[in-house]
């Protein structure tokens, strides 16, 4: 009986570690508000996206991304990638870093780039637009959870 309820609680044990690395990737996944703003904190662009952890490789796919405003620099077919490197503990307690990359589809060559931190439930940090004449600038950014 002893040996019965010593397997069964490392089975227990094994589920619950199994469960929890998968909480943690899981955490960036779900859906998403972005507001951008330049350095003297007027909105610049602002979108909506769900987010979907690719398993634990630390990559993401972009699921249902618009923007919300309207810019010359993003009028269709942009694509989205990203990346993410989080950790925490079994109370979702998540933290770590933050990228994704906004490549124009037409007009052509405009990429904006966000680098951040995850805290939770919201992501914040800095942006980059480089591209076209007239599609460049800088700021910092912040993406709560729906």
């Amino acid at each position: 009986m002893r040996k019965l309820v010593v397997v069964l609680l490392l089975g227990l044990g094994l589920l619950t570690v199994g469960c929890g690395s998968d909480k943690n990737s899981a955490n960036i996944t779900g859906n998403w508000n972005a507001t951008l703003t330049d350095n003297s904190g007027g909105q610049v662009f602002a979108f909506t996206t769900s987010l979907v952890a690719a398993g634990s490789s630390g990559n993401f796919t972009v699921n249902s991304f618009r923007f919300s405003t309207d810019s010359p620099c993003f009028v269709s077919g942009e694509t989205e990638s990203g990346t993410f490197a989080l950790s925490g503990d079994f109370n979702g307690n998540v933290s770590g870093q933050f990228g994704m990359n906004v490549l124009s589809g037409s007009p052509g060559g405009n990429a904006l780039t966000l680098t951040g931190t995850v805290s939770g439930s919201r992501i914040s940090g800095t942006w980059i637009l480089a591209g076209s004449a007239g599609c460049s600038g800088g700021g910092k950014f912040t993406m709560t959870r729906m």
